[in-house]
């Protein structure tokens, strides 16, 4: 494996890692839908502004169902795979465009909003009509998410870590 190969890899892991981390030690349950809220999406984000849209993808996705897994919401696992790989996707993709380099915290906050409905569809099936309790409390996580990711990222960027 190249040098660059494993430098790579290892981001992708410190960052997974980093997500189950956020995503555990802030773990407020939502009333309604069984799921809870966290910080596990400014890691997300993160992610989409160092590694791109496919490293926002593979962390949000695979770090983010880890964290289910470990916190009992298995149920939540698939879901959380492709909901929160697909926010990762979505704010990386959007990251690569004009305004996205300009002000990130628009394609950030996009990708969080995203990821509001993207789990109300599935909770829908799941809970019915009380799946609409979800909406606020996701969305308010994304935009926490976003706004820190970007300020962190702002703060990191000024300290000369990238």
């Amino acid at each position: 494996m190249k040098e660059n190969n494993l430098k790579l890899l290892t981001r992708y892991a410190v960052l997974m890692a980093l997500t189950v981390v956020m995503t555990m030690v802030i773990h407020i349950p939502t009333v309604g839908t069984q799921g809870y809220l966290n910080l596990g999406d400014m890691v997300v984000f993160l992610a989409a502004i160092t590694l791109g849209k496919k490293g926002g993808f593979i962390v949000g996705g695979v770090g983010s169902a880890i964290a289910d897994l470990l916190l009992g919401y298995t149920h939540y696992a698939p879901i959380t795979l492709v909901v929160k790989g697909l926010e990762g996707f979505i704010a990386g993709s959007l990251l690569e465009t004009d305004i996205g380099q300009r002000k990130p915290i628009i394609a950030t906050s996009i990708a969080g909003v995203f990821m509001a409905f993207g789990y109300f569809v599935p909770e829908l099936f799941m809970y019915g009509k009380a799946a609409i309790a979800s909406i606020p409390g996701n969305i308010m996580q994304g935009l926490l998410g976003a706004v820190t990711s970007v300020v962190l990222y702002s703060a990191l960027r000024k300290a000369k870590a990238f």
